[in-house]
């Protein structure tokens, strides 16, 4: 009785317990950066790219839930925004050119740990890396604002 009861447990462990929770927002997030630009400069707006590691990253659960889930982060993107992920998960599936796409991106603007966050201009060049802030996201938008 004991062996079943663990193999439950374990079971459910494993079907419940590999999601983590609560890294969802309402943005939304471009997932090729060369579409986002064409955006941009349709809309003349900034670029946030997001290099995360969205399901095992603490960091940038923290940053996704602290700061991109909040609705003053969502009003300030949506209306300055073109937002790109660019994600580098370990428990969720991704297409083998998604992967080479992802790395590719990575390497071109060094990155070498998560979250990196770039803001790029409509044109595409680099106008601020940074990566977690703490303070929520009153402080990250106007950390953000300051660069733009």
């Amino acid at each position: 009785m004991k062996k079943i009861f663990l193999s439950f447990v374990l079971i459910l462990s494993v079907l419940f317990g590999c999601k983590k929770a609560g890294t969802t927002d309402n943005l939304d997030w471009e997932t090729n950066l060369e579409t986002a630009l064409q955006k941009a400069q349709k809309e003349n707006k900034t670029v946030l790219v997001n290099f995360t590691g969205s399901d095992w990253c603490i960091w940038c659960q923290r940053l996704s839930n602290e700061v991109f889930s909040q609705s003053e982060f969502e009003k300030f993107a949506k209306e300055n925004l073109i937002l790109v992920k660019i994600d580098f998960p370990k428990n969720i599936e991704q297409s083998m050119e998604t992967k080479m796409y992802n790395n590719q991106l990575a390497q071109r603007f060094g990155v070498e740990g998560f979250p990196t966050i770039f803001l790029l201009n409509k044109n595409g060049d680099v106008i601020l890396q940074t990566g977690y802030q703490p303070g929520g996201p009153v402080n990250y938008v106007n950390h953000l604002k300051s660069y733009m």
